[in-house]
């Protein structure tokens, strides 16, 4: 069996910096440490801070007051921030820079007159924060189909903002049907998407031609990862995501001659290595490493770690 192991795969800058920041909470202060949802979408992640004292919360409530509470990568809404002030809280803010940047263009369209329109998933942790920047100023749409539905007279004053971690291609089909229906409608002059979640899914449209399988490590409710397994069904292959090498179903694999690997943003490079590692020994495959692009992005830590005195 050939294996192509994908480059760039796993962690992006915003989740890399999101994992430094509770490390260095957890070196500075100690546990316990509260993070408002999880860190980041990655089992194994939240399932070692936990072991370490990390306490993941989905109420601002359970945050002891005075205490301190971390915001996870994918922002919170100023209803949080108020309720986190309302306690008398330490909030240090993990939002990726690249989602602050959807938050803030929200802001800015709802301030000046606008509707706007936010293509994403209605129930991720992501949308929730993003819309609730400006609730009464937003409308979701999920798919194309819903786009069609839109029912704004054409002369609206619209815009529309996209989450991070969609398919590009899924995102590109509704704001198609956006830009169609509305010719006027406002967007940000750069895309929102995600640079690591664009890159993963090219890497998984470039090579899947080559293989018979796509295999994805990342957890099932990270929409990125589930990204990665869309497109190589959009490719023609079969697409399996798998939160680490345990749950590989060896029957995925019969009759393979060349499996693709990756894995999304929020999965640590170990999970990859040992899923290399199980497909070494069971089907003596030999692995070839490709590089798509050179990534070089690092986001700094925000100034709230940086001002927290080392306790220990």
């Amino acid at each position: 069996m050939k294996v192509i192991l994908a480059n760039p795969r796993g962690f992006c800058a915003g989740v890399n910096m999101a994992i430094e920041v509770v490390n260095e909470v957890l070196h500075r202060k100690g546990a316990p440490v509260y993070v408002f949802h999880e860190i980041v979408h990655n089992r194994h992640v939240v399932e070692d801070f936990r072991a370490r004292g990390v306490t993941f919360v989905d109420s601002i409530d359970e945050v002891p007051a005075g205490g301190l509470v971390v915001y996870s990568a994918h922002g919170v809404s100023p209803a949080i921030r108020a309720a986190a002030q309302g306690r008398e809280l330490y909030e240090v803010d993990a939002t990726c820079p690249l989602v602050h940047k959807v938050h803030a263009q929200v802001v800015r369209y709802a301030r000046d007159g606008y509707t706007i329109i936010f293509v994403g998933h209605r129930d991720h942790d992501e949308a929730i924060g993003t819309i609730g920047e400006a609730p009464d100023h937003i409308v979701i749409v999920e798919s194309a189909e819903e786009a069609e539905g839109l029912s704004f007279p054409p002369d609206h004053k619209l815009a529309f903002v996209t989450q991070t971690t969609l398919s590009a291609s899924d995102a590109q089909r509704v704001i198609d049907v956006l830009k169609r229906k509305y010719p006027t409608i406002r967007f940000p002059i750069k895309d929102d998407i995600c640079y690591a979640t664009t890159n993963r899914q090219n890497a998984v449209s470039a090579w899947s031609p080559e293989v018979d399988v796509v295999l994805v490590i990342g957890s099932k409710n990270s929409s990125n990862s589930q990204r990665l397994v869309d497109r190589a069904m959009e490719s023609g292959k079969k697409g399996y995501l798998i939160d680490d090498a345990r749950e590989l179903d060896p029957a995925w694999l019969a009759g393979a001659g060349g499996v693709l690997v990756t894995a999304g943003a929020s999965a640590p490079d170990h999970l990859v290595q040992e899923l290399i590692d199980r497909l070494k020994d069971e089907f003596e495959a030999t692995v070839e490493t490709r590089e798509l692009v050179k990534e070089d992005i690092d986001f700094d830590l925000p100034k709230s770690v940086k001002q927290l005195p080392v306790l220990r």
